[in-house]
């Protein structure tokens, strides 16, 4: 049992930053891969960015192209916490924003949206 919570959200101005916190419980936690989507309005949710679990304390990052250079993703294993470092923000970036964690590593899984646990979101409003 996985349990995540999100926090960070908030209004921004164009240009701005923010950044995201998912906080996770369960002793599994350092070997799941974890990652960032979105949901805007009226639109489905979309993958942003993972955390790949590769074992061995290593872990690889796997970005879309609408978050290569402005988006971040890290993790402190010790504090059971994921971080989304969001940079130059834009109004399209409006939308909740969801952390997840699943036990597979391919981000086949992240593209599908097939996690095997779910925050409840964060909002993400980024005015012009």
């Amino acid at each position: 049992q996985v349990q995540l919570v999100e926090s960070g959200g908030g209004l921004v101005q164009a240009g701005g930053s923010l950044r995201l916190s998912c906080a996770g419980s369960g002793r599994t936690f350092i070997s799941y891969s974890m990652g960032w989507f979105r949901q805007a309005p009226g639109k489905e949710r979309e993958f942003v960015v993972a955390t790949l679990w590769r074992g061995d304390n290593t872990y690889e990052g796997g970005y879309t192209d609408s978050a290569k250079g402005r988006f971040t993703i890290t993790r402190d294993n010790a504090k059971n916490t994921v971080y989304l470092q969001m940079t130059s923000l834009k109004p399209e970036d409006t939308a909740v924003y969801y952390c997840a964690a699943d036990r597979n590593s391919d981000l086949s899984h992240f593209y599908r949206r097939d996690m095997d646990y779910w925050g409840k979101g964060t909002l993400v409003t980024v005015s012009s």
